[in-house]
């Protein structure tokens, strides 16, 4: 059994960095036919974007903003050239946002995952995750059928639908959430159904922590997790080495310092960025409000992507202060006028019945005015009196928080 989807999950890191980049230009320039990025991008020369450094000079589009945006300029904000017409499907997510489906085979890229799952060409898959307006159902159904499986659309809930499903089909394969996994076979365990068919799983959607992986492997499913949005698809997944998840084929991946477009150091924590070659649907540098960290080297399966620890929290992490809303961008604008500052957190607690905050600042060695200074620049940015704890270097957790908000 082959134990890769493709040649691409093996390259050289240098080779797909240098294929990514030379594609990017011509991407960038369609995706500027689009009237919103195409305001975006404004000034910026596509042919000049083909390195990282180039690419994180380029503006943020925050995935928070969408909502705003698709309303004012429906369906898809400005950043879709093609007609609605010509997308195979078209769904909208709670905000609302609104997604197209691409006509091509595996439009959400998702195909790979589930070969790293175990999945195969032949393979019976259940379904549960919803068909219903939402892409998620039609995600990882386009995939494995890309992938060469039969699919029972069986969406979520109906537990004795369900097994009947299982019982007829006897599908060696689930997609859905863990938690719905584990409902239906802890139904089938009190009922007497026979869900044994099922042998492997695709997971996504929800947290599965250790202890739940083992359960399900002590039942007899081999459950794998993915992470991915409605927006893009499978960005990263689980493969057989159990190290971290790794980054889809066709995306460019960075980790920034949440609440700017910089890149973190290596191995620090950060907000996924994203950067998707589909010339239809381009994305560039959606930032997803989804916390993570690059781990080091190659994965022992083989694959040469960068991989990510998988979803590590929240990159919004603004808060109300006095009735006024304190956000990251802002704790980074404090970092950038103080240079000799490291990480940063402000911490957020209640002092006699009243907000207060601290903002702590990893500093090697400080002059005795620099306290001063950052606590006038905490004041001139936030519009709010704080205090100023200066740490030493590295005293601070690497958990990509940069408000805590203690109350």
């Amino acid at each position: 059994m082959t134990d890769h989807y493709d040649a691409l999950e093996t390259r050289d890191p240098a080779e797909r960095e240098a294929a990514l980049f030379a594609r990017l230009p011509e991407v960038l320039r369609k995706a500027t036919a689009a009237p919103a990025y195409a305001n975006l991008l404004r000034g910026i020369d596509p042919a000049s974007v083909t390195s990282w450094e180039a690419l994180a000079g380029l503006p943020v589009l925050r995935k928070s903003e969408l909502p705003a945006l698709h309303k004012a300029a429906p369906p898809f904000g400005g950043f879709v050239a093609d007609k609605p017409g010509s997308f195979a499907r078209l769904f909208t997510s709670p905000g609302p946002i609104f997604e197209p489906e691409g006509r091509q085979t595996d439009p959400w890229r998702g195909a790979r995952a589930l070969f790293a799952a175990g999945f195969r060409e032949g393979d019976v898959v259940l379904n549960t995750f919803s068909y219903h307006l939402t892409p998620g159902g039609f995600i990882f159904d386009a995939s494995a059928r890309a992938l060469g499986c039969a699919v029972i659309p069986a969406g979520p809930g109906n537990s004795e639908q369900q097994f009947e499903l299982i019982e007829a089909y006897r599908p060696v394969g689930y997609s859905g959430t863990p938690d719905f996994l584990k409902i239906l076979l802890d139904a089938a365990a009190t009922g007497g159904r026979d869900v044994s068919s099922i042998k492997r799983a695709l997971v996504s959607g929800a947290a599965f922590p250790k202890s739940l992986q083992e359960e399900m492997k002590s039942r007899g499913v081999e459950a794998y997790q993915a992470f991915g949005t409605a927006d893009l698809g499978l960005i990263a997944f689980e493969t057989p080495a159990r190290e971290g998840m790794t980054v889809n084929e066709d995306l460019i991946l960075e980790i920034v310092k949440p609440g700017t477009g910089d890149p973190v150091a290596p191995g620090d924590v950060g907000e996924i960025v994203v950067t998707s070659l589909d010339p239809h649907h381009p994305w560039i540098r959606l930032a997803l409000g989804d916390l993570t960290a690059a781990l080091p080297g190659a994965s022992r399966c083989g694959r040469t992507n960068m991989r990510i620890k998988g979803w590590m929290g929240r990159a919004d992490q603004t808060t109300k202060v006095k009735g006024m809303f304190v956000r990251p961008e802002q704790i980074a604008e404090i970092g950038k006028r103080h240079p000799e500052l490291g990480r940063l957190r402000l911490v957020v607690t209640r002092a006699g019945e009243a907000d207060a905050m601290t903002l702590k600042a990893e500093c090697a060695s400080a002059p005795d005015t620099l306290l001063n200074e950052v606590a006038a620049t905490l004041r001139a940015v936030t519009k709010l009196g704080g205090a100023v704890e200066l740490v030493g270097a590295g005293a601070l957790p690497n958990d990509g928080k940069v408000i805590a908000d203690e109350r």
